[in-house]
């Protein structure tokens, strides 16, 4: 008998699918415009290791998207030489927080107002230009803000409402005051006099 091979046999090696014992967990983070994650896997262990090579988990994870939000999914890596032969379908969560915008010259400012029950301040920019922008994003100043309470305090916080693409990924705050608002009386009020008692106590 003669055997001819017409072309190469070719097959394909998958990679083997990994469970995971434990928890692995991820770090919050403060926006930076990236979507990597700090993974923290010494509380875990993967199973499904073939002998002795080395597979472990990575130090690094990806969030689901750069932006800002709570309970965001983030997918755990694996590394180590033997990784490329290994595949491991496993996530956690963690929170991206908003970056504090720091003003680097210009201004913005919250008018102080007289109490009227809500929350509203009005704000005014004068050409603000903050230090700590991420490379490539679009955050602006607007023109309104929101007080931390409605009631009458001074040197309250004011959430500034940002404007531009990337907005929601920013914050930034400043102070202004709530004034009490006075009233005006219908009628007469009369204290009744009183016989000395040490105080100033009036009814």
């Amino acid at each position: 008998y003669t055997l001819t091979i017409q072309s190469p046999a070719n097959a394909t090696i998958t990679k083997k699918a990994l469970t995971v014992s434990g928890t692995v967990t991820a770090e919050n983070k403060v926006y930076d415009g990236n979507t990597n994650a700090v993974v923290n896997g010494s509380g875990a262990s993967l199973n499904g290791i073939i002998g002795s090579e080395t597979v472990s988990f990575s130090t690094g994870g990806t969030f689901s998207d750069k932006n800002v939000g709570t309970g965001k999914t983030v997918d755990v890596t694996l590394t180590g030489a033997d990784a490329g032969n290994y595949s491991l379908s496993y996530s956690t969560t963690a929170d991206i927080t908003p970056r504090t915008l720091v003003l680097s010259s210009g201004s913005v400012t919250a008018a102080n107002k007289t109490y009227d029950g809500t929350r509203n301040a009005a704000v005014t920019a004068q050409s603000p230009s903050f230090s700590n922008v991420v490379s490539g994003d679009t955050v602006g100043v607007g023109t309104t803000g929101t007080f931390s309470n409605k009631d009458a305090v001074t040197g309250k916080t004011v959430a500034v409402t940002l404007t531009g693409g990337d907005s929601g990924n920013y914050q930034y705050s400043t102070t202004a005051d709530i004034t009490p608002k006075a009233l005006t009386m219908n009628g007469l009020s009369v204290p009744a006099s009183k016989t000395y008692d040490g105080t100033t106590a009036a009814v």
